[in-house]
């Protein structure tokens, strides 16, 4: 009896050519941290986002907010304005500094942190406490958040952003690379990303300086001396030189993958477009998104889950939009500015398989179990 292939929402995509550096790494055994593939790894990111960037390979992208963090000398005592709709590990790092994490719902046209919440929380924490340290804000789905109306923000009240690009590698915003976009941006390379290294992150910045701060952070914050001595505490959170090779064959098809991801999204937008109860999260103007999920909005809890509960069935994967941030049961006594929105997208948000190696007969079985679902 033949059983179908289980379709997941996003899995690796390998292209080839990774395990010619990974061997490379090997046959001159660099396999600690640091080493030629870091250095190229690192370089063919900085070439890709252009925008003067200076990268730092970190081993996930929550090391890199981390890092981040303490470069922007957040510290206990300090809050940290943060997206409420998003993964908890945009938000985790804020708790490691001893800081306060100040949750801010999205807006309705990217999903994305809210100007006007975020300015509205500013001054309601400078009058009762003290001004926020730092804004995270991030590119969710992969769509680019309002940069221009955020960054007007930081700069009106002297504020720096932390730009969460882990999901958006391949976007961007009037033309400019999601994570060059603020003050110090972040990259992911988990294995559900848009591209991989198994495990690992980025740490960007336009300012060499702080770039090499970051690594000196992320390599236990050794001081040069003949032998060990260290002034600062400092982070194992470099990139090993095997894991930075899978990371430069991953790069060569970077934009293949993006434009796989598009397709996707055309094609579930071409075909369920006809239903009332689904919409689609669109680009406004300007904006380009990698779509590193397709995710629909559906017009009931119920309706989502029936959506849902059927792939299962079927063994295909589909999850759920991110629980907001407020809503988390680690996060209930955290202060949140928020009207809904984030909620209302949680209750009726699907995330559909959207893996670069989705094949056509992939999409028409997914298609054709969600067409079928009753009162839809």
């Amino acid at each position: 009896m033949l059983t179908k292939t289980k379709i997941y929402l996003s899995s690796p995509h390998m292209g080839g050519s990774e395990q010619k550096f990974v061997k490379e790494a090997f046959d001159t055994n660099w396999v600690a941290p640091l080493g030629p593939n870091v250095d190229g790894f690192e370089k063919e990111i900085q070439h890709y986002l252009g925008n003067n960037s200076q990268v730092a390979v970190l081993s996930s992208g929550t090391a890199a907010i981390h890092i981040a963090l303490q470069l922007l000398g957040v510290s206990k005592g300090d809050e940290v304005l943060c997206q409420s709709f998003t993964f908890s590990a945009s938000a985790n790092p804020i708790i490691y500094q001893g800081a306060a994490p100040v949750f801010i719902d999205s807006e309705s046209d990217t999903w994305n942190i809210s100007p006007e919440l975020l300015e509205i929380a500013i001054k309601d924490r400078i009058e009762k406490y003290k001004k926020p340290k730092a804004i995270i804000a991030v590119h969710l789905y992969g769509m680019p958040y309002k940069a221009n109306e955020i960054n007007a923000i930081s700069r009106k009240y002297e504020i720096p952003v932390i730009e969460d690009s882990a999901e958006a590698f391949g976007s961007n915003y009037y033309n400019t690379a999601c994570g060059t976009l603020s003050d110090i941006g972040v990259l992911s390379f988990n294995g559900n990303k848009i591209i991989t290294t198994s495990g690992g992150g980025a740490l960007i910045t336009s300012n060499l300086d702080l770039k090499t701060k970051a690594v000196f952070l992320s390599t236990q914050a050794r001081d040069n001396k003949p032998h060990y001595e260290h002034s600062s505490i400092g982070f194992n959170y470099r990139m090993s030189n095997v894991l930075a090779g899978i990371g430069r064959g991953q790069m060569e098809v970077l934009d293949e993958r993006v434009a796989a991801r598009r397709n996707n999204f055309n094609f579930y937008k071409k075909n369920l477009s006809k239903y009332k109860s689904i919409s689609f999260l669109e680009e406004p103007d300007g904006f380009f998104s990698n779509r590193w999920l397709t995710c629909i909005k559906t017009s009931s809890f119920e309706l989502r889950e029936q959506l849902r509960l059927a792939l299962l069935e079927e063994d295909i994967e589909s999850r759920p939009l991110w629980k907001p941030m407020h809503m988390q049961p680690v996060f209930k006594d955290c202060l949140h500015f928020a009207d809904g929105t984030s909620e209302e997208l949680f209750e009726r948000g699907l995330s559909l398989p959207s893996g670069s190696n989705l094949n056509q007969e992939d999409l028409d079985r997914i298609l054709n179990i969600i067409s079928k679902t009753p009162n839809l």
